[in-house]
């Protein structure tokens, strides 16, 4: 197992994460302890999981894994969507976030969360109070290091900026959504992260499943999360997906490779990611993503595997600043 630097915090982590999703709804309690004890096997001390993860209970199995080697695991849960009935049971009020964060704590049975994400944008709420929150949890030990999901990279330079101007705990790393069919993250969120310094654990590194040899242009399954789950077809359904998907599978075959482990290498080679978050529901899947391990990706190798999918255009559509081409006898 590799280890990396989280951003400019000093922790060392593993070059893979767990995610926990899938723990308790997909994945029952048995497989969830299976998967969790060949990840320690291997050398994985990295775990994410969120409240909203099937009601809590991700957390709660999670935290029954981790009770006799707490100290070694680095940590991360996430606030923001719903938990429960009430109309303040989401978002990024004080109020939440500070309930929520004991109710979290309580069910992973542990004192401090290692990285606490914030789960989303909240469009109600100043960004200036959950930055506050967030600060204080800090100051009283219950989270080591605040961080962030799904936000645009103008939000997140807007909190690093307001952090900085109050003197409050800054985000130290993001999850964005990242993987061969989705790469937006490259236009501003990586080179953000890079510049910042923050760490990155990137999710759906097989795009939902799309990724992982079952789905193709004339190849799709009865069932499974891209066929039957709203959001998944909703994120992945365009056709021109399952065609890269397509493609992508036959690259991974000629190689001699299993394509989830390509595609997680393929993600994992992105200077500014950290870690890519896995999720699989049993151990076969886990082993196939374990695979990842053994890839040595190289810059030519990783192009080539880009050249699959759209690259999205530059921040200021400016195609002609990656063309060479001279502007006002300047070349750019």
């Amino acid at each position: 197992m590799k280890y990396r630097t989280l951003g400019q915090t000093g922790v060392q982590v593993s070059c893979l994460c767990m995610g926990t999703m899938l723990f308790g709804l997909e994945t029952t309690e048995k497989d969830s302890e299976a998967i969790f004890r060949r990840c320690r096997e291997v050398g994985i001390n990295f775990f994410d999981t969120a409240d909203a993860y099937n009601k809590g209970h991700s957390e709660e199995i999670l935290g029954r894994l981790i009770r006799s080697c707490r100290d070694e695991i680095i940590l991360s849960s996430k606030v923001y969507f719903p938990t429960g009935k009430d109309i303040n049971a989401s978002g990024l009020s004080r109020r939440h976030i500070m309930s929520a964060v004991e109710a979290s704590l309580k069910r992973l049975q542990t004192d401090r969360l290692d990285i606490y994400f914030l789960h989303d944008f909240d469009p109600k709420t100043a960004i200036e109070e959950p930055l506050r929150a967030l600060d204080d949890l800090v100051h009283q030990g219950k989270i080591l290091y605040p961080a962030v999901s799904n936000w645009a990279a103008w939000q997140m330079a807007k909190g690093l900026g307001i952090s900085m101007r109050e003197g409050l705990a800054r985000f130290e790393c993001i999850q964005p959504l990242y993987n061969l069919v989705k790469r937006q993250a490259e236009v501003e969120i990586l080179p953000f992260a890079e510049a910042e310094k923050m760490g990155v654990i990137t999710y759906n590194p097989l795009g939902g499943g799309l990724l992982s040899g079952k789905y193709g242009v004339h190849n799709k399954p009865q069932h499974g999360r891209l066929i039957d789950n709203t959001m998944y077809v909703k994120r992945y359904g365009d056709p021109s997906n399952f065609e890269i998907a397509e493609n992508f599978c036959a690259h991974a075959k000629a190689r001699g490779v299993h394509p989830a482990s390509l595609a997680i290498a393929w993600v994992m080679s992105h200077p500014a990611v950290t870690a890519p978050v896995m999720g699989a529901r049993n151990l076969e899947q886990l082993n196939d993503l374990l695979g990842a391990l053994d890839i040595q990706m190289t810059p030519e190798w990783r192009a080539e595997i880009s050249s699959l999918s759209i690259e999205p255009p530059p921040v200021t559509d400016r195609s002609e600043e990656k063309s060479g081409i001279f502007y006002l006898g300047r070349k750019i």
